[in-house]
């Protein structure tokens, strides 16, 4: 007997991630790869949080806090928040999917940016709501035509800040104004994954609508920054109820422990972010200066990686796989003439240029 799927998900076009270089390397037969695709940390993670992490192997035979009572304790210190306002993920991806499936129904609307993270499109498909996708504007988020967009039937807004895959930020100014307009019972969920790598001095400070009581879920993560990527864990915060809510939805051990652990560790060394964010500095002045030198326009970002113009997309993409250099391609995006490069340490962004330079002199 055949089953019927539901059209929502019978419809649901997957979320394809980066290749890790091991099955790239086999399937194109090269070796010693770099890659320059998911917007991961090169630095790599904290040697202290190694350290909590190998120091608590003996005791993964137990369940992990299934309320991560440190690692929240640690995140509301670090930012000064209370505990009960904020929820663990299994990454924020999690979190995105949480507060869908917690607040929205069937036929609910959602507004998201056309060129931002596919993940918004994906979860809103999956539970049956209707996306109302509104176009960039100057590769940014245009909060006008956002506001604009918004009918009896929105329910939540996601903005991404600074927004993947362009790497552009909305200023302080732009989002008073936005969150000024908004009915109260629409819930905005501001998706600052790369938060700490930004460097405009007007970047908004969102978490004071949570202090404040507002409709609003700010989503941060331990995969970019803090590299702890392969154990995916992301926080959130949220005003007491709505992080109560999540909570009822929320699988009980969501967060394993060895990530709980990392986590704590990573949120302590304020010595390896600050290198974190060195290398990522001098690594985008020198890729800005080389496509400069190229001929090549980009968009500036405060991120931890750069969308670039080439020729045409898919065919660098390819061409750089067989030199063994692996960057994005974001023709998904709808971006055929761009490539979405990661900034690495100062040999792999040599490297990167290096085989760019082949494909373009």
């Amino acid at each position: 007997m055949e089953l019927k799927i539901p059209d929502h998900i019978k419809n649901l076009i997957p979320y394809e991630p980066g290749k890790p270089i091991e099955e790239l390397e086999r399937e194109l037969g090269i070796k010693n790869s770099i890659k320059l695709a998911s917007n991961e940390n090169p630095v790599g993670p904290s040697s202290k949080a190694l350290k909590a992490i190998e120091d608590s192997l003996p005791n993964i035979h137990r369940y992990p806090d299934g309320s991560g009572f440190h690692l929240k304790d640690a995140i509301a210190e670090y930012f000064n928040i209370k505990p009960s306002n904020i929820i663990l993920g299994n990454g924020s991806n999690e979190i995105i999917e949480l507060s869908v499936r917690t607040f929205l129904n069937p036929g609910d609307e959602i507004v998201f940016a056309d060129q931002s993270f596919i993940f918004y499109k994906l979860v809103t498909q999956a539970a049956n709501c209707r996306g109302v996708v509104v176009p960039l504007k100057d590769f940014t988020h245009d909060l006008e035509r956002m506001t604009e967009a918004i009918s009896e039937k929105t329910k939540m807004i996601f903005i991404s800040n600074p927004n993947n895959p362009t790497g552009t930020a909305v200023g302080r100014g732009d989002i008073e104004r936005f969150m000024d307009r908004l009915r109260d019972d629409i819930i905005v969920v501001f998706d600052e994954a790369y938060y700490e790598y930004v460097e405009r001095e007007d970047f908004p400070d969102t978490v004071k609508y949570v202090r404040d009581g507002k409709n609003v879920i700010v989503l941060r993560t331990f995969s970019k920054i803090y590299g702890l990527a392969g154990l995916r864990v992301g926080y959130g915060f949220a005003r007491a109820e709505l992080v109560n809510f999540m909570n009822r939805v929320r699988q009980p051990f969501n967060v394993n422990s060895l990530a709980q652990t990392g986590a704590v560790a990573a949120l302590k060394d304020k010595g390896h972010l600050e290198r974190s964010r060195e290398v990522n500095r001098k690594g985008k002045e020198y890729l800005y200066g080389e496509f400069r030198i190229l001929g090549l326009d980009y968009i500036p970002t405060e991120a931890n990686f750069i969308l670039v113009r080439v020729e045409n997309g898919r065919e660098t993409y390819n061409k750089l796989l067989k030199k063994g250099v692996i960057v994005r391609a974001v023709d998904g995006y709808k971006l055929q003439n761009y490539i979405r490069v990661t900034i690495g340490l100062p040999d792999e962004n040599e490297r990167f240029i290096e085989a760019l330079t082949e494909i373009y002199r």
